[in-house]
């Protein structure tokens, strides 16, 4: 049975996550010019347009301030997870669904890629920055578990769903990290689209929810 699609958020939730949005793009533009020790919460708030009281009502400090930017790919991939047509194998629809959620041909995926690579790379010399990245990545494999329960359906184990849950996170984040540690543009074999794909296929041997599910109608 494919999963429910996910409810629509509500306009004050959407008006928050363009707030969100706009403080993490402020803060991401900052890293990068001046690196996260060479900027404050105080200037991101004003690149936003923000006072810095919504700042931290948002935010518990700078490094913070852009999960809502790293998220946003972990996002999409949960979004075309969630429209999952019956037929492919778990394994098959994960793949698919990473490959577009990192190759999509629009401003908005190019512009998430770039942002990412910019923060991964800053993220290496600051360690809370780095602390962001690995939260938002366990809060996405959190999150990719109700799914993939749905995928697999009621005959899959919860030590299963769980285990490609984290098997499939890790991979993207590895394919993350290697291609932000290059020069490689988005549509370069060494793309995060094909990387993941690798990474992703390196793994799914060994989970057995990868290798004896398909999803039903």
């Amino acid at each position: 049975m494919a999963p429910p699609a996910l409810p629509r958020p509500s306009l004050t939730e959407r008006r928050k996550a363009a707030t969100e949005l706009a403080i993490a793009r402020a803060a991401a533009r900052l890293f990068a010019a001046r690196g996260p020790g060479g900027t404050s919460a105080e200037e991101i708030a004003h690149a936003a347009g923000v006072a810095l009281r919504t700042f931290y009502r948002y935010f518990r400090n700078k490094q913070d301030a852009v999960a809502p930017l790293l998220a946003r790919g972990p996002e999409r991939w949960r979004t075309h997870l969630a429209a999952a047509e019956p037929g492919p194998s778990v394994a098959e629809l994960l793949e698919r669904s990473v490959v577009k959620a990192l190759s999509e041909p629009d401003d908005c995926t190019a512009e998430g890629l770039r942002w990412t690579r910019g923060l991964l790379r800053a993220a290496a010399g600051d360690p809370a920055l780095r602390a962001v990245w690995y939260r938002v990545n366990r809060q996405s494999e959190e999150r990719l578990v109700p799914l993939l329960s749905e995928l697999a359906g009621p005959d899959a184990e919860a030590l299963q769903v769980r285990l490609a849950a984290a098997a499939a996170t890790d991979a993207v984040r590895v394919a993350l990290e290697t291609w932000a540690g290059t020069d490689a543009p988005v549509g370069d074999p060494d793309s995060p689209a094909e990387l993941a794909l690798r990474c992703l296929r390196e793994v799914t041997c060994g989970v057995g929810l990868f290798t004896g599910h398909r999803i039903s109608g």
